[in-house]
């Protein structure tokens, strides 16, 4: 049985930082692992960390398509060649995570943003027998988080950002069926794969304080962007009227990643809050607000947690 912790203290309400992303610091000398970095969310928050002077190691399914993002970045944003390095990354696939998180453990890291994701696709399953978007989206990270723990631990202000969404208000996790291939539906997987996402960051963020480490945990996400995610649902009506409303209310990838960045550097971000951006579309501010109830419930997710332990085999205080 798992020992009983003092209630944190209550989070604070809203937040807003306006104009974060020129308040970030220099990151020169500092290390970032970004997954799914070779398009979207990812390469935005990638370009961003670079920009700033972090070396940044992108996780990706395709390496030949991270390569020519790499020359992108190299060419268009005049990043220095050594600072962006490519590595193959499929969150499916647990084997391919313990052989990235190996890959990655052989330098010093000081963030890890947990950003790779799919979205409302077609029933499959992972060799471990898990629906892809749960195992995808929540097991893949948390395997890969508790390989990178130690070496995190030895950085400079180190933290895991987890990237979620505001439908994880709506996600049900049913602990007696986290394979979750029974009833499948792809909407509510993945609104279930992000309710885990956000669970798991609110419960590290208690471990880590708990155990006095000096790595932090938060959570972020980009609201309505424009990313290749809303193209893969089986739906076309659904694929339609998702179009319509990101091109009329998202946002490009760049200003959605900007609460993504502002949890992964900025001083004033506080870790209680799950951040997104808000105002301007094209410059919006990071606005922090408190999680829902069905986030912070501690009993549920010391059960998500045991029983990721158990899909994964990784446990992150093993």
């Amino acid at each position: 049985m798992e020992p009983q912790t003092p209630s944190p203290a209550p989070a604070p309400g809203r937040s807003r930082i306006a104009a974060p992303l020129s308040g970030l610091p220099d990151l020169t000398g500092r290390t970032a692992v970004v997954t799914g970095g070779a398009g979207g969310l990812g390469l935005a928050t990638a370009r961003g960390l670079a920009r700033k002077g972090a070396d940044v190691l992108l996780g990706v399914r395709d390496t030949g398509r991270g390569e020519q993002v790499r020359r992108r970045l190299i060419e268009q944003d005049h990043v220095r060649p050594q600072q962006v390095t490519i590595a193959h990354l499929d969150l499916l696939d647990l084997a391919s995570v313990h052989r990235f998180a190996a890959e990655a453990a052989r330098r010093p890291l000081d963030i890890l943003v947990l950003n790779a994701g799919i979205s409302s696709v077609p029933l499959r399953l992972s060799r471990q027998g898990v629906e892809s978007q749960f195992a995808t989206n929540h097991l893949g990270h948390f395997a890969l988080t508790g390989r990178l723990l130690d070496v995190l631990g030895q950085g400079t202000d180190p933290r895991v950002v987890t990237v979620s969404s505001t439908l994880y208000k709506g996600g049900v996790l049913d602990a007696d069926d986290l394979a979750g291939a029974h009833g499948y539906s792809p909407g509510r997987a993945y609104s279930r794969s992000k309710l885990a996402n956000t669970m798991f960051a609110v419960e590290l963020g208690h471990r880590l304080a708990e155990a006095d480490s000096p790595v932090r945990s938060f959570a972020a996400h980009p609201g309505m962007a424009r990313t290749p995610l809303h193209t893969t649902y089986p739906s076309a009506v659904t694929r339609l009227a998702t179009a319509v409303a990101a091109r009329v209310i998202g946002r490009d990838p760049g200003p959605a990643a900007v609460a993504v960045l502002t949890a992964a550097a900025s001083a004033q971000v506080d870790p209680r809050l799950f951040w997104g951006p808000a105002g301007s579309r094209t410059r919006p501010d990071a606005l922090g607000v408190p999680f829902a109830a069905v986030a912070t419930d501690r009993s549920a997710a010391r059960r998500l947690w045991s029983a990721s332990v158990r899909l994964t085999g990784v446990d992150p205080w093993g």
